[in-house]
């Protein structure tokens, strides 16, 4: 069973921040530049929360804000749902499932090191399961791998 911390070593640990004082618009402006849909927001070399694209489109369009007015710490969510590195993919898809949350930081002895989205963690449930597929396949058909 794969875990976070293996997920995090075939995708990359490349997290992208901004801090409570930037603006909604420049924290939107850099999902855009680095095509994500989340920021972790630090304070201090502390994790204070996340802003997603969904905080941006409650919390700012639909109640007629300015982004570039709106500062990140108004609109960011606070209480934010972590993994561990030692956690299951399957244990992250039923976290996610449960706190319905897209992004989940990963946390390893109190540290940030890294991030993984709902895609990374369909992606790794897929690719183990394409494996073992995979593996059936050939144990069927006379050709058994030892792993």
């Amino acid at each position: 069973m794969s875990t976070v911390k293996q997920l995090l070593r075939s995708k990359g640990n490349q997290v992208w921040t901004v801090t409570p004082r930037h603006t909604v618009y420049e924290a939107i402006s850099i999902m855009a530049e680095k095509n994500v849909g989340s920021l972790l927001v630090m304070d201090g070399g502390k994790l204070a929360g996340i802003v997603t694209e969904r905080h941006y489109a409650r919390n700012v369009i639909l109640k007629g804000k300015s982004s570039p007015k709106t500062l990140v710490g108004d609109i960011m969510d606070k209480k934010v749902v972590c993994a561990r590195s030692t956690e299951t993919i399957d244990g992250c898809m039923d976290l996610m499932t449960r706190r319905r949350v897209r992004h989940l930081p990963v946390l390893e002895k109190g540290e940030l090191i890294g991030i993984v989205s709902i895609g990374d963690v369909v992606k790794s449930i897929i690719d183990d399961q394409n494996f073992i597929i995979g593996q059936l396949e050939h144990y069927i058909g006379g050709e058994a791998r030892v792993n």
